[in-house]
């Protein structure tokens, strides 16, 4: 019995080592490899700080295998890529490249690139390339060109800021780790023209005062930290979630945001409970965008909304628990594309009382019938008042009635296009917006020209019967 299974075992050895020998390997110039691209770009990335990692694939198509002599990149350490070829990293041991490395016919290969490129010591963002030679047996040269924007910016590690201190972002982009924490008696100015990118899960704490000052030819942008793309059609700055937030803590008071955006965090802003005769947070001319959370939250506070957006959150695009409110010209709009089970538009109550609340000449719409929640807590003031606005909402016919003037509610008819008419683009696939009005806005014209602002959120003069929402058509 041993015997035979002896035997067996060296026939099949034997079979194996037959078919190895088969395998031919091609010095043909003819036969080449194929890449699924011709140019890795990892985008633009900021210098000194490594990329994510990008990867493509190399196939041999060919009836014979094929002997790569070495992958190497061609120069070296001095552009600041990182090849992986088959579990090695091409690095100064090795010369920076892979020798020897064989594709059968019909196998594939699967490469990994990176960088940290070095500090380029320009304004704009300055090109840097390489090239991935793959050096055939046969004599033959085939590259891949690895590409990317480097950019310098200026850095910012666990601000604490404890004097009065301005952020001045206009020359180039700053990059926050550790977020920014503003002590109590303490005010931090960010200039127009600044940019912030925010390391995930960190942003502004405020205890003392903030004031954002742009203008409406130089908004301040307040964003997530990541340049690349999760997908070719995505960037990684129209995923929600990239970021904390901005919150406001009870010991704030008298903060204003003018012409900022604010987008893809968290939560927008949150503002903790204070002293409602005292104002805490003033926001005009501003955009609050794509929020994994709420957008604005104001909770027994006193806060005041002027052209302003807050559009595609998963909780509440505006929600007011107490306090005192005035929103004015505002477009709230509620198209989250990332989970069906999101929120309404806006949401208020009297879990805290709610001394007063006012709603002038605003656009509250999306996806669902229904874009409004009022919640009043027994034996708390429940004071609110929504005028000249449009509201998706079914008509209020109750003894409610008394508290909505002049008021459009919003077809339910064909509910997923209605809302959708209002604007320029909701392009959910590829998480494109753009809230301004289009043609078809039943917005237009609409406002009270006796409470409306004379300008809308970019700036642009409100002429004749100006148009609900944050935007003149």
């Amino acid at each position: 019995m041993n015997k035979i299974i002896t035997f067996i075992l060296l026939t099949f050895g034997l079979l194996f080592l037959s078919c190895n020998d088969d395998e031919r390997f091609s010095t043909s110039t003819a036969d080449k490899l194929t890449f699924s691209g011709d140019i890795i770009s990892l985008d633009t990335v900021f210098s000194t700080i490594p990329s994510s990692t990008k990867s493509f694939w190399v196939y041999n198509k060919n009836n014979a295998g094929i002997r790569c002599s070495n992958i190497r990149l061609e120069s070296g350490n001095q552009t600041g890529f990182r090849v992986n070829v088959n579990g090695l990293y091409l690095n100064s041991t090795n010369g920076y490249r892979a020798n020897d490395v064989m594709l059968y016919h019909g196998d594939s290969l699967r490469i990994f690139v990176e960088v940290t490129s070095p500090v380029n010591n320009e304004v704009t963002p300055k090109k840097i390339s390489d090239n991935l030679i793959f050096q055939l047996e046969s004599g033959v040269e085939q590259n891949i060109k690895l590409q990317a924007w480097s950019w310098d910016a200026t850095k910012i590690s666990s601000l604490h800021v404890n004097n009065d201190t301005t952020i001045d972002g206009s020359s180039r982009p700053i990059l926050v780790s550790g977020g920014i924490t503003i002590a109590k008696g303490a005010v931090l100015n960010i200039a127009a023209g600044s940019v912030l990118y925010f390391d995930s899960a960190v942003g502004i704490d405020v205890y003392g005062h903030l004031h954002i000052e742009g203008r409406s030819d130089n908004e301040v942008v307040i964003r997530g930290s990541r340049l690349d793309k999760m997908f070719d059609y995505l960037p990684y700055d129209r995923m929600s979630g990239q970021w904390k937030g901005v919150h406001f803590y009870e010991s704030s008071y008298g903060n204003s945001i003018k012409y900022c955006d604010i987008h893809s965090a968290f939560n927008g802003i949150v503002c903790d409970s204070s002293d409602v005769d005292n104002v805490k947070l003033n926001i005009e001319e501003s955009t609050i965008h794509n929020c994994q959370g709420y957008g604005l939250k104001s909770v027994n506070s006193n806060i005041a909304l002027l052209n302003t957006q807050i559009t595609n959150t998963l909780n509440n695009c505006i929600y007011i628990d107490g306090g005192k409110a005035i929103i004015n010209a505002c477009t709230i709009a509620q198209f989250y594309p990332f989970d069906s089970n999101r929120d309404v538009a806006f949401c208020f109550l009297s879990n805290h009382a709610l001394k007063s609340m006012s709603v002038y000449n605003s656009l509250i719409t999306g996806y669902a019938d229904d874009q409004l929640y009022g919640g009043k807590t027994a034996g708390k003031d429940f004071n609110y008042k929504f005028s000249n606005s449009i509201i998706r909402t079914p008509v209020v016919s109750t003894s409610d009635s008394v508290y909505f003037s002049n008021v459009i509610y919003e077809s339910t008819v064909n509910a997923d296009s209605v809302g959708k008419n209002h604007f320029v683009k909701i392009d959910a696939d590829n998480q494109y917006y753009d809230f301004h009005l289009s043609a078809k806005s039943a917005a237009i014209n609409k406002a009270d020209k006796t409470t409306a602002p004379t300008s809308d959120r970019n700036g642009k003069k409100r002429i004749g019967i100006p148009d609900v929402g944050a935007y003149e058509y």
